[in-house]
């Protein structure tokens, strides 16, 4: 269970060990056990006994800005108590084993995106024929990166880059083409967002990160410690790296409730250029995100729900880094 607190002036405090969410339409309880993590958005607050119970109950919790994205967050010391799995992390960026990791993450990611633009003639039969072309586009680009091999990844990260935002630049063309028309845009805007579209995309994507994050967290990895994504200052560049194979929930979320023309420009808060989500978008946004990273689906052989695959994944991750790899330490001469 993920609690979301974003109805401004609503505080999370604690009573008789369950939390209270109390706000001006009154007040809920909810015991602590089911809560994995917990979401305050702007104009919301928190008591100190709250925190207290989350760390007890190793709850994340996250403070989000008005966009989505996470700025900040409290998690319980037991979580990545290893310190082995951060050292080998690092030495894992410098190995050839990068390579082979960061190229299947872009591989998943495009082999998603690929699966997306499959379903959109489906949505949009007017343009069945040009939504191919990009499909066959994108997949073309796919081959690109199979061949692309080396043992170091400085080598191959340029031409990493370039091929993924080919594919990306590709992929977002076909979707707004399939999109009807109050939902179609010229390009990605991010800072800020250009349109409605690429807003909801946006706070769908803070959502994911803030998951991301979490998990590598718990799995004792250190999210600012990347591998592909170039180190900046205060930005979790693993949690980059992590969430390109996820990316396309965030974007079926999105493009769906678009296919379903839900979506109204009364859910924003528009300015010349600047498209902001207010309460009323994010009661429908947040719900929906949350209820498909809910859902249980099949991955390799495991029924979990999405978000549970994330912090399986990450997990998995950490436990490979827990030893030292083989590949580093034989290609590697020592200073």
């Amino acid at each position: 269970m993920n609690l979301v607190i974003q109805q401004r002036g609503m505080t999370l405090g604690v009573h008789d060990g369950s939390y209270q969410a109390r706000s001006r339409d009154g007040e809920k309880m909810i015991p602590p056990g089911p809560v994995r993590s917990i979401a305050l958005h702007p104009g919301t607050k928190i008591t100190h006994e709250a925190v207290l119970v989350a760390m007890n109950h190793e709850t994340d919790i996250l403070f989000m800005d008005h966009r989505g994205f996470p700025i900040a967050r409290v998690w319980s010391p037991k979580f990545g108590s290893i310190a082995t799995i951060r050292k080998h992390q690092v030495l894992f960026a410098r190995s050839p084993d990068a390579v082979t990791w960061v190229k299947g993450m872009l591989l998943r990611k495009i082999d998603n995106q690929l699966a997306i633009l499959s379903m959109l003639p489906a949505w949009d039969s007017l343009h069945g024929q040009e939504l191919q072309a990009d499909e066959i586009a994108v997949g073309k680009i796919r081959g690109y990166f199979e061949e692309t091999t080396s043992a170091q990844l400085e080598e191959v990260a340029g031409k990493f880059r370039n091929l993924e935002a080919r594919a990306s630049k590709r992929y977002w063309q076909a979707i707004s083409r399939a999109l009807p028309d109050a939902y179609r845009y010229s390009k990605r805007s991010q800072h800020p967002a250009e349109d409605m579209f690429n807003c909801l995309l946006n706070y769908a994507y803070g959502m994911l990160y803030g998951i991301v994050e979490g998990a590598l967290i718990q799995a004792g990895l250190d999210p600012y410690l990347g591998i592909f994504h170039r180190d900046e200052y205060n930005r979790p560049s693993l949690a980059f790296d992590f969430i390109e194979p996820f990316r396309v929930w965030a974007d079926y979320v999105v493009i769906k409730l678009c296919m379903d023309q839900v979506i109204f420009r009364e859910f924003f808060d528009i300015q010349p250029g600047s498209f902001l989500l207010n309460a009323s978008g994010k009661q429908v946004l947040i719900p929906t995100m949350n209820e498909y990273l809910n859902e249980v689906v099949t991955q390799q052989g495991l029924a979990r729900s999405r978000r549970e695959h994330i912090q399986r994944e990450a997990h998995q991750f950490a436990t490979t880094l827990k030893s030292p790899f083989l590949s580093f330490n034989e290609t590697t001469e020592a200073p």
